[in-house]
């Protein structure tokens, strides 16, 4: 079968590889589209610590049923349409025990510490498997990545009544907003990209902030009547907002971290015991996470391709994750179509 691989970093190619093993407990999906994340622009740039090389990126999956094993229930059938939580989880960490599997200390995620999905045939375990058969092929594929910022929303327990600034529209951010703005909160976006803040807009965004073109804590003291948001995502990744996190939201405010910063960060403490600061750590999505979002693309009106920024065939995916990577901030979601 046809693979895509990183062979090392900056080198994407496709390869054949052999089909796929299907145990006892597995099914034998055939993939129709795989998004790119940001994981795996980190392991084409070089700067996934967890990756070993060469690697089969891909864990935001779109897929048919192949075959089933047969030890896995008799619900699932060869035909049926699924998407697939690509996390392990030991079910004996301190997260495990906790029912927190999303964050168990031995996880292992498609296309980082194992192979991904980017082939024209993938084999999981039944149990990672959710089948749907009303979502199209190409909302399937959005499911995954819209969970993660559905979990952080979560982790924050924000309702109504919060102010939400989110950093970063990509899509683990415009998940953050969509999640935020279903709970009734008021919800602020932040990006320096105008076109990522119209889409921030579309799925819930009250107000819109440019930071690279308006001054970010002025902007926050006229919205919020100088009181600064309840609770801010960070979901941009870069020590600049997760600076800025800290210093902008409210007194007893909630912060939400989610982006993996390229380096440390210093903060200022004296702010975390002043404002008597809650902090969170936000990993991967629990199974009410994709439920969440399996039924928010089910009931809203949201056109996914506002999600989209490319969908390219397997042999044009070298070329668009170069393109992305030297043009990170303008793309929001690549789409491999099998």
């Amino acid at each position: 079968m046809k693979a895509i691989e990183i062979v090392k970093p900056g080198e994407m190619q496709i390869v054949d590889r052999d089909m796929p093993q299907v145990g006892n407990e597995d099914i034998l999906l055939k993939i129709k589209y795989v998004g790119f994340c940001g994981s795996d622009l980190s392991t084409y740039l070089g700067k996934n610590p967890l990756v070993q090389y060469p690697r089969i990126p891909g864990h935001e999956i779109s897929a048919i049923i192949q075959e089933v094993g047969e030890d896995a229930p008799a619900k699932f059938k060869a035909g049926q349409k699924v998407t697939v939580v690509p996390y392990t989880n030991c079910g004996q960490c301190s997260s495990c025990k906790q029912k927190r599997f999303n964050a168990c200390r031995y996880n292992e995620t498609l296309g980082v510490q194992r192979d991904g999905a980017m082939a024209e045939y993938i084999a999981v375990p039944w149990q990672k498997v959710l089948v749907d058969e009303e979502l199209t092929d190409v909302q399937l594929g959005l499911v995954e990545p819209m969970t993660v910022g559905f979990h952080a929303i979560d982790n924050a327990e924000v309702t109504d009544i919060d102010t939400v600034m989110v950093f970063g529209c990509g899509m683990i951010g415009s998940g953050a907003i969509v999640r935020a703005h279903l709970r009734g909160a008021t919800v602020i976006a932040v990006d320096i990209d105008d076109q990522k803040l119209q889409v921030a807009k579309t799925l819930g965004a009250t107000h819109l902030i440019n930071s690279m073109k308006q001054n970010l804590h002025d902007e926050l003291v006229k919205i919020t009547d100088d009181n600064g948001p309840t609770v801010v995502v960070e979901a941009a990744g870069s020590p600049i907002t997760y600076r800025s996190a800290i210093e902008e939201v409210g007194f007893a405010g909630r912060v939400v971290c989610i982006g993996y910063a390229k380096e440390d960060v210093a903060f200022p403490t004296k702010l975390w015991v002043q404002k008597e600061l809650q902090i969170f750590g936000s990993r991967n999505a629990n199974p009410s996470d994709f439920e969440a979002v399996i039924k928010y693309l089910k009931t809203s009106q949201l056109d996914s391709q506002l999600l989209i920024s490319k969908t390219v065939q397997p042999t044009e995916a070298p070329q668009a994750m170069k393109q992305w990577s030297e043009a990170p901030g303008e793309i929001l979601k690549i789409l491999v179509e099998f």
